[in-house]
């Protein structure tokens, strides 16, 4: 059981971060560059963004009930228990802050677009501090994977 439990721990670190990676530098930047309809690549890319909050927020779940079974008051001086609960943070912040927002602005737009309408600067002032906290999470991951690769 304990072999079942480590393996879980790797394949979300593995599943998280590499969505992470996967989905904000590969997959969003590919659908602005191949859909003319910039409205539905932000709209796809959004949806895109939130299955990585849930899938980020299940893993981080696991990796940090795993530390804390496995090393007990010991995890909380652990970088990765750190590193994983600032990345949930993120992950919190993002989806259940600044998306609210975000949409909000939409609807505010009506049928117009949000980049056509007087909102505009509202929305890409919201989107880039989400973008910045994507990108923060995105090489905390990093780091992640890194202080894993050399078993600590």
């Amino acid at each position: 059981m304990r072999r079942l439990a480590e393996g879980l721990y790797f394949l979300c670190i593995t599943l998280w971060v590499g969505g992470l990676w996967a989905i904000g530098f590969i997959a969003a930047p590919s659908l602005f560059a191949a859909l003319k309809d910039r409205v539905l690549a932000g709209e796809l890319a959004g949806n895109l963004f939130g299955l990585m909050a849930w899938v980020g927020m299940a893993c981080a779940a696991w990796l940090l009930g795993y530390l804390a079974v496995r090393r007990g008051r010991a995890a909380f001086s652990s970088a990765v228990f750190w590193l994983v609960l600032v990345m949930l943070l993120l992950a919190l912040t993002g989806h259940f802050g600044i998306q609210p927002i975000l949409a909000q602005l939409k609807a505010e737009a009506g049928s117009r677009s949000v980049m056509e309408s007087a909102l505009r600067d509202r929305f890409a002032a919201w989107h880039g501090l989400a973008a910045g906290l994507y990108t923060l999470q995105s090489l905390l991951g990093a780091a992640l994977v890194l202080l894993q690769g050399r078993g600590r």
